[in-house]
């Protein structure tokens, strides 16, 4: 049975370098399993300081970075090398740094990309590339060792956002029009994608969370909150600062 667990430091910085330390050891730990670990990363501010943390820890050179695949959860539909995509503040943050295989980074398709501005194909062509990194026979999935998730301020994830269509799709993946949040076109995984990973973090800082960290963990509907529908296989972790977390009850906190 997936278990649930929610982590609170003091503020953002404690947070960021919380979150790096356990993915280091959660990527150490798939890799001494079976030789390779897989992470979905997210975008935003704390995932940016996440990604800054991971390059500054000593631990992380125990990682074979050469075995490591990298997924998106949601992108901007934006050109290659846009500053407003997730991918290209990733790489600035970390994975320009790394010794990564070029063909484990699997970006999500920019607008100038091989299917243009047809945003409906370039989340298939996502879906596809997905399924061909699946272990044959087994599943349309690869596995997920974790999937981080930013929390947005209206309870969004990834770009699946309250009462909007794609918080219905069934898909793989799914193109994301008129978003509330600017740009308006994007793509996005699925909820039912998202809740195949292994371990699900969402992490949260500031005082413009605590509203909808709050209603999710205390179980709102996921129509209403996105937030409060994801649920990863093994374990979903609640990694928030103090500030967010401010609406979470005190017995619901592993850590204060």
């Amino acid at each position: 049975m997936s278990e649930t667990v929610v982590v609170v430091v003091p503020d953002a910085d404690i947070l960021a370098s919380a979150v790096a330390a356990r993915l280091v050891v959660k990527i150490i730990d798939a890799q001494a399993e079976r030789g390779w670990a897989s992470v979905v990363l997210t975008g935003g501010r704390i995932a940016k300081k996440v990604l800054q943390s991971v390059k500054e820890l000593p631990a992380s050179d125990a990682i074979d970075w050469s075995h490591v695949d990298l997924w998106w959860g949601d992108e901007r539909f934006l050109p290659s090398g846009d500053p407003d995509r997730n991918e290209t503040q990733a790489r600035a943050a970390l994975l320009d740094a790394l010794p990564l295989e070029p063909a484990r980074i699997h970006a999500m398709p920019p607008s100038d990309g091989p299917d243009g501005d047809d945003a409906e194909a370039a989340a298939d062509r996502y879906a596809r590339e997905l399924a061909a990194a699946a272990k044959p026979g087994s599943s349309e999935l690869p596995h997920i060792d974790v999937l981080m998730l930013g929390v947005g301020e209206d309870g969004h994830v990834a770009s699946i956002f309250p009462e909007h269509p794609v918080g219905y799709e069934t898909g793989t993946t799914a193109a994301v029009h008129n978003s509330p949040k600017p740009p308006p076109t994007r793509i996005t995984l699925t909820m039912p994608t998202i809740n195949t990973a292994e371990e699900v973090w969402l992490i949260a800082s500031g005082p413009d969370k605590a509203a909808p960290v709050g209603m999710a963990v205390e179980g709102a509907g996921p129509r209403q909150v996105p937030a409060a529908g994801v649920s990863g296989t093994e374990r979903t972790l609640w990694l928030l600062d103090r500030a967010a977390a401010a609406n979470v009850p005190a017995t619901a906190r592993s850590l204060r």
